[in-house]
């Protein structure tokens, strides 16, 4: 018996109120496949009653992950926030984080609308020479010929670049971006290593704070400017956030997750997926205008942010069970965007897929990911860029991936580059 068929064995003979889609290794491993596939086809909404996160609902299809994060009246992100994890437990007293994404109406759209215009369409045109400026450089100062990990000298490096770019972040100290999205979400009941130390980690997050601190009042003293810590700062619904640390703390944060984990794991993924469907690689060769469609199919196959969590406010019916006021409800975008009744053939990258725009990667409803264009512009101009350079970025290795529920993070792909 193969390994995936000992694989399928196990998900087969287990009952199916024991299924725990949230265990860690699932995804360092790579295994959730068929875990998802089956409460895809027999719980799309599937109730867990005791796991390391407690009990919690399942939601795994394409269309009821959509009816949860449409429906923000009855899914709240304020009452217990977007992870599966208690905020509570991973949050000392003195920083009880939120941002916008944690927040209902009437609070979270005026704070989400002050950093929209870094990311509108016409300003986006104008990052797009300075995103292929950065792009080019790290690729022309590769080592051809030679391995190398692909996520630490192309994907955490242009990230980094473009954190440090939309933050006015001194650019020599970028790598401390990375790094403090990293720590962020790294908590045991995410990654499940008990051995994380989080008064470190705390204590870290507390260096993160002070330098932004420091940034906020420069900004708020200086005329406004085109970086996110200056719209904070002069705007009119977030100007006072430095008066509440949590809120304070927990925006910036967000902001740096968002366009770190997205576009990071994404890069990595793709040339992972290339490499995986050698004839989807020729097909690019053969016709690179396929690039936006590429991406966006990069984006649904690799699915960056792995789940969601709502708490619901009143009793709701959902794909025929009743969730309870109270309850836990995880949406899990891996599983919506691998759903086979929306995607044909779903578990296979298809870089001219014609609804890989369908996707759920991004969220739906009031919290879609507003960064979004921000990252498709990103990986797009990185792959017009590859594909003017290199024939093949060949896997020469064993891919690394991180034990991680939240964050699909993917830690090494050893590649060697080939010239046209």
């Amino acid at each position: 018996m193969s390994m995936l068929d000992e694989q399928q064995t196990t998900v087969d003979n287990t009952p199916l109120e024991e299924i725990d889609v949230s265990r860690p290794e699932l995804f360092e491993n790579d295994t959730w496949r068929p875990w998802f596939a089956r409460l895809r086809r027999e719980a799309p909404v599937h109730y867990l009653a005791d796991s390391k996160n407690g009990p919690f609902w399942s939601v795994s299809s394409h269309a009821l992950i959509k009816e949860v994060d449409t429906n923000h009246q009855v899914f709240s992100s304020e009452a217990g926030g977007i992870s599966i994890v208690e905020a509570d437990e991973i949050n000392t007293e003195e920083l009880q984080r939120e941002s916008f994404i944690q927040l209902d109406e009437p609070r979270h759209t005026p704070q989400r609308n002050t950093v929209m215009p870094a990311v509108a369409p016409q300003n986006l045109a104008e990052f797009e020479p300075l995103i292929r400026e950065r792009a080019v450089d790290i690729l022309e100062n590769l080592p051809v010929g030679e391995t190398f990990n692909w996520v630490d000298e192309v994907s955490i490096e242009l990230t980094g670049r473009m954190l440090a770019t939309l933050f006015d972040f001194p650019y020599e100290e970028r790598h401390k971006l990375i790094h403090w999205s990293d720590i962020t979400t790294a908590v045991p009941q995410v990654t499940g290593d008990d051995s994380i130390d989080m008064t470190r980690r705390y204590e870290e997050l507390m260096q993160a704070a002070g330098q932004f601190y420091q940034l906020w009042a420069e900004r708020a003293a200086a005329p406004p400017k085109f970086d996110l810590i200056s719209m904070l700062a002069h705007g009119e619904e977030t100007r006072t956030m430095n008066e509440n640390p949590g809120l304070f703390l927990g925006t910036l944060l967000l902001l740096i997750v968002g366009g770190n984990d997205t576009t990071r794991n994404s890069i990595s993924g793709g040339v992972m997926a290339l490499n995986e469907y050698p004839d989807e690689y020729q097909k690019l060769r053969n016709n690179s205008d396929l690039i936006p469609n590429m991406v966006s199919e990069f984006i649904r196959w690799q699915t960056p942010v792995i789940h969601m969590r709502r708490t619901a406010l009143q009793d709701y019916e959902l794909g025929g069970k009743l969730i309870k006021e109270g309850d836990k409800v995880i949406m899990w975008y891996l599983s919506g965007n691998h759903d086979e009744r929306v995607f044909n053939n779903a578990d296979r990258l298809i870089i001219d897929r014609p609804n890989a725009r369908a996707h759920v990667a991004f969220g739906f409803g009031i919290h879609r990911c507003m960064g979004n264009r921000l990252a498709e512009m990103q990986l797009r101009v990185l792959w017009e860029e590859i594909m003017k350079r290199f024939s093949r970025i060949e896997l020469v290795g064993d891919v690394t991936r991180l034990p991680n529920n939240f964050i699909r993070g993917i830690k090494d792909v050893p590649v060697r580059l080939h010239r046209i």
